[in-house]
C-alpha cells in the first residue's frame, strides 16, 4: 500500500502475500470518527484500494453502526467476497442490509426535475385546498338553510360575540389605520393637484380612491390578520386540546357551532368595519387637505356627496361582505386543518392569514372588472 495512503489514516493497512490484502484495524466507532476531518481522511483512503483485493476486518478493536456504515457506502451496500468478519461485525452488516438506503437525487437531477416537481405539489396542495373549501362552503349553506328554517334553534349568542370580537374590538385598530391612510393619501394628492391648480379635484379623488378601493380592501387586511389569526389559532387549540373531538363523539356539528356563527359574524360586521374606516379616512384626508391646500372643511363636506356617489356606498357594502365571509371561511378551514402539535398550529395560523389577504385582493380585482364591464 502507498505510503500516502497510510498517512491519511493509520487504520488502514495493506499487507500483500499471495494476494493483496486490505487489513482494517484500529477503532472504527463514532467517538474517533466524530474527531475532525478524520471521516474525510478515511474516505480518502479508502478511495485509493484496489478494487480487487480482499477485505481483512478481524484487526478491528471497535467497530459500531457508524463505522460499519461508512464502510458498507463504500462496498456499495455489498460485502465483497472473501472478506473476513467476526461474528459481531457479519451480524452488524446483515442488519445493514436489510435496511438498504434509497439513494438521493443527484444535485443535477434536482436542478432539472426540483422545479417540476415544486410546481406539481403546489397545485396539488392547491387542489386539495380548493376541495376542502368548497366542502366547506356547501356544508355552510346547508347550515344557513337550517338557520332560516328553525331560527330558534341557531347560535345567536355566538354570532353576537363573535360580532363583538370581530367587530367592535377592531375599531380602533381600523380607525387609526384609516385615518393615516387618508392623511397620507390626501397630502400626496395634494401635492400633484396644486401643481396644475387643479386642488378643488381633491374631493372626488379622495373620495372615490377611498370608499370604493382603498377603505374595503385595508379593513379586510385588517380584519384577517387580526380577526382571521385569531379564529384560526381559537380553532387549532381546540384540535391539540381534542376539544373538536369531544364535539364529535358528542354529536355537535362543527359547521353548525364553528364554522357558522363566525361567517355571519364577520358577514355582518365587516360591512359595518367597512363605512366606519372610509369616514375616519375621508376625516383624515379633508383634514390634510386644509393643512396642505387651505381648503374649507364645509366646503369639503358640501362636495363630497357629489364627489362620490350613492353608488360607490353600495359597492363598498358588497365587498365587506364578501371579504368577511371569505375571511372567516378560509381561517376555519385551516383551522380545522390543524394537527394537534404546536408546530403545525403556527404553520396554520400564517397560512390562513396570507391565504385570506390573498383572497381579498383576488376578489378585489374580479370586482374591479365586473363592475368596470358593468359600467358602474
Amino acid at each position: 500500500m502507498p505510503d500516502a495512503l497510510l498517512a491519511n489514516s493509520a487504520a488502514l493497512q495493506t499487507v500483500v502475500r499471495d494476494a493483496a490484502v486490505c487489513r482494517l484495524a484500529g477503532d472504527w466507532n463514532v467517538q474517533q470518527l466524530s474527531v475532525r476531518g478524520e471521516v474525510s481522511a478515511r474516505r480518502q483512503a479508502l478511495a485509493q484500494v484496489k478494487s480487487a483485493v480482499r477485505w481483512d476486518l478481524s484487526g478491528i478493536q471497535k467497530l459500531d453502526a457508524v463505522g460499519a456504515q461508512l464502510l458498507w457506502q463504500f462496498w456499495g451496500q455489498c460485502i465483497p467476497p472473501e472478506t473476513v468478519l467476526t461474528p459481531g461485525q457479519q451480524a452488524l452488516f446483515d442488519v445493514l442490509a436489510q435496511h438498504p438506503i434509497v439513494a438521493a437525487p443527484t444535485p443535477q437531477a434536482m436542478q432539472w426535475f426540483g422545479w417540476i416537481s415544486a410546481i406539481g405539489q403546489g397545485c396539488y396542495v392547491a387542489v386539495a385546498h380548493g376541495r376542502e373549501l368548497l366542502l366547506l362552503l356547501g356544508g355552510l349553506i346547508l347550515n344557513l338553510a337550517v338557520l332560516i328554517a328553525r331560527p330558534s334553534r341557531g347560535p345567536w349568542r355566538e354570532i353576537s360575540a363573535q360580532i363583538f370580537r370581530v367587530g367592535a374590538q377592531a375599531l380602533g385598530i381600523t380607525a387609526l389605520v384609516g385615518f393615516l391612510i387618508g392623511v397620507v393619501l390626501s397630502y400626496l394628492s395634494a401635492q400633484q393637484l396644486a401643481v396644475f391648480g387643479a386642488g378643488q379635484f381633491i374631493v372626488k379623488l379622495l373620495g372615490v380612491a377611498t370608499v370604493r378601493e382603498l377603505g374595503p380592501v385595508l379593513a379586510a387586511i385588517l380584519v384577517a390578520g387580526r380577526s382571521g389569526s385569531s379564529i384560526t389559532a381559537q380553532i387549532g387549540v381546540m384540535r391539540v386540546t381534542q376539544e373538536l373531538d369531544a364535539m364529535q363523539v358528542m354529536g355537535i356539528s362543527h359547521g353548525q357551532r364553528l364554522i357558522m356563527p363566525r361567517v355571519i359574524a364577520l358577514a355582518i360586521a365587516m360591512p359595518l368595519l367597512v363605512l366606519w374606516t372610509d369616514a375616519i379616512a375621508l376625516l383624515g384626508g379633508m383634514l390634510a387637505a386644509k393643512w396642505q391646500l387651505g381648503l374649507s372643511m364645509v366646503w369639503f363636506f358640501d362636495r363630497l356627496p357629489d364627489a362620490i356617489g350613492l353608488t360607490n356606498y353600495w359597492i363598498s357594502v358588497i365587498k365587506g361582505v364578501t371579504f368577511g365571509g371569505w375571511i372567516a371561511l378560509a381561517a376555519c378551514h385551516f383551522g380545522l386543518q390543524i394537527e394537534p402539535n404546536t408546530e403545525s398550529l403556527g404553520r396554520g395560523t400564517t397560512a390562513s392569514v396570507v391565504t385570506a389577504i390573498t383572497g381579498v385582493i383576488l376578489i378585489d380585482a374580479l370586482y374591479a372588472i365586473l363592475f368596470n364591464e358593468m359600467n358602474l
